[in-house]
């Protein structure tokens, strides 16, 4: 290997050019924070749709609940946004020196690509879990047609367990590497 005093224009430039490119990575992360405008704005619109429907005389606890993981659910994939936002743009692009100490998470500059993976599984999980219970709540719902989709109980059951599987495997994966 050459040292930095032998390398050549050519070499350098590539390098610099190569280094520079971590940025096209940047709207990438803008367009996540434009998914989280989104699922804002998707957000409310189901507080506004199902909050007067819930609260009506006739409403069961059932409605409430489905009510509640759904908006469980949409927080979920709003911190997951987040997440690989923050973490990714820190991992890839630069560290953000611009935000005051006191308003940085904790685990920002802390999180590696490894544990950015498992946060990211953990949080798939958690959003099948939720969506696994809304299902089952239909089963319970005495408005819903008579009879059970099987088959799509059985896709929502498999991949819970296959995400399951995931996140268990990658968390022992990581357990298991040499720490630096």
């Amino acid at each position: 290997m050459l040292s930095p005093m032998h390398k050549t224009k050519l070499e350098r430039g590539l390098e610099r050019g190569l280094f520079a490119a971590r940025w096209l990575m940047a709207p990438f992360y803008l367009g996540l924070v434009l998914a989280l405008f989104v699922l804002l704005v998707v957000f409310v619109e189901e507080l506004i749709y199902e909050i007067p429907r819930v609260v009506d005389w006739n409403s069961r606890v059932e409605d409430v609940i489905v009510l509640c993981l759904s908006l469980i659910d949409l927080c979920l994939v709003a911190g997951l946004l987040l997440i690989v936002a923050f973490a990714g743009y820190e991992t890839f692009i630069a560290r953000m020196d611009q935000v005051p100490l006191e308003d940085r998470p904790a685990w920002l500059g802390q999180v590696d690509f490894a544990e950015m993976k498992v946060k990211l599984i953990g949080s798939v999980v958690a959003i099948s879990s939720v969506t696994l219970l809304k299902a089952f709540m239909k089963l319970a719902d005495p408005d819903e047609p008579p009879g059970v989709d099987h088959a799509k109980l059985g896709w929502l059951v498999g991949l819970h367990l296959m995400f399951l599987i995931t996140a268990v495997v990658l968390v022992l994966t990581d357990r298991l590497k040499p720490k630096p």
